[in-house]
């Protein structure tokens, strides 16, 4: 993510719905970015992100990868536990070393003619849906 306003919203979504915990690649732009923080609107207090080397951290994790790309199955239900989500720019996608790396991918349907979604706007989406279950 390299806008500063994508992470600030996805930093402010991940906290309405109860997530504390964001992996960012060593890419992303930097937290502390006047525009990120003034984004968030006061949730940078309780969702810390970390930069991380995502090929370590996804190659070391025991669990589901799941990543969100424009042709995968139709985004319905994820299993409970533990998983790691992978969010790729929207111009650019998941990288293919990350892609290679994960175990499902999914998509968010669409119905329209939008050519794709802002990365904050997908997230808040499947955030609905890992939380529509609980």
């Amino acid at each position: 993510v390299n806008d500063p306003g994508n992470l600030g919203t996805i930093i402010r979504t991940l906290d309405w719905f109860g997530f504390d915990r964001l992996i960012c690649s060593k890419n992303t732009v930097e937290f502390y970015n006047p525009k990120v923080i003034s984004a968030t609107m006061g949730s940078f207090t309780r969702v810390i992100p970390s930069y991380e080397n995502l090929t370590k951290v996804m190659s070391s994790f025991d669990g589901p990868i799941y990543g969100a790309v424009m042709d995968g199955s139709a985004l319905s239900t994820f299993p409970t536990g533990n998983r790691i989500i992978v969010m790729g720019s929207e111009s650019h996608g998941i990288s293919m070393e990350l892609d290679a790396l994960l175990d499902h991918k999914f998509t968010i349907p669409r119905y329209g003619q939008a050519e794709s979604l802002n990365v904050g706007i997908a997230t808040g989406i499947i955030c609905h849906q890992l939380t529509a279950s609980l």
